[in-house]
């Protein structure tokens, strides 16, 4: 059976070509041609199934033939605040990997031990879309720029609310207990610190926010581990 080959258009429904950067695959990778059946994501819940009308060297025009809207994976909104590591590269593979299980929003943190306090959003947008081609996701996770953990804390929140940490001088619960619990509740946030942890002033902000605090089992966890194991975590308790 011939692959069905999945390219990201945001707006598909309201334009008839393909972004730059997808004709190139299209026509010079994969060497598509008039009348081939691609799909389109748009990145905000549909897929589109269409024909390739014109396939130029820089240019790939198409035809909608069938809108195919997709149902929500899972139950409510997972949001991931993070702190990014001093290696970028770890943040890729967790942006890449999170995305392929699936996160509706990756934020990221400057916190008091943060060795990293610049990421590339464009370069992390490319490598998510990327991932949901890759794993056929409806909607593509967004991304938001760095951020101070003071603020982060300043700005309304609703629904379900942790802090994972390694403090043993402040009480925590296991998140997937937390979350596997009934509640009316379903969009999770989950924070996740740097690789020295938040500070202990960040923890206790944190809960006086409204943040639970919580551990992510028995293993000491590297900060991109860890993000990749509290939205594992979101998937398992909440997957329709």
């Amino acid at each position: 059976m011939k692959e069905s080959r999945y390219f990201y258009v945001p707006g598909a429904a309201q334009q008839n070509e393909l972004p730059p950067d997808e004709a190139t695959h299209a026509t010079r990778v994969l060497r598509l041609k008039e009348g081939d059946e691609i799909f389109l994501m748009d990145g905000v819940g549909s897929f589109f199934k269409a024909q390739i009308t014109v396939a130029a060297t820089h240019h790939c025009y198409y035809e909608i033939l069938e809108r195919q809207p997709q149902q929500p994976q899972w139950e409510g909104h997972f949001h991931l605040a993070i702190a990014p590591t001093k290696m970028i590269e770890r943040m890729e593979w967790l942006v890449e990997k999170a995305t392929e299980v699936g996160v509706d929003e990756i934020s990221f943190l400057d916190c008091a031990f943060s060795e990293r306090r610049i990421v590339k959003l464009p370069r992390l947008d490319k490598i998510a879309v990327s991932a949901v081609k890759q794993s056929h996701k409806a909607w593509k996770p967004a991304l938001n720029d760095m951020e101070t953990f003071k603020a982060f804390m300043e700005e309304p929140r609703s629904g379900r609310k942790y802090i994972a940490h390694c403090y043993e001088e402040v009480p925590r619960v296991n998140l997937f207990d937390e979350l596997r619990k009934s509640s009316e509740e379903k969009d999770v946030t989950v924070l996740i610190g740097p690789e020295g942890d938040f500070s202990i002033d960040e923890v206790k902000l944190a809960v006086a926010n409204g943040y639970q605090s919580v551990d992510l089992g028995k293993s000491r966890l590297r900060t991109e581990t860890a993000g990749l194991a509290a939205v594992m975590m979101m998937q398992l308790a909440q997957q329709r």
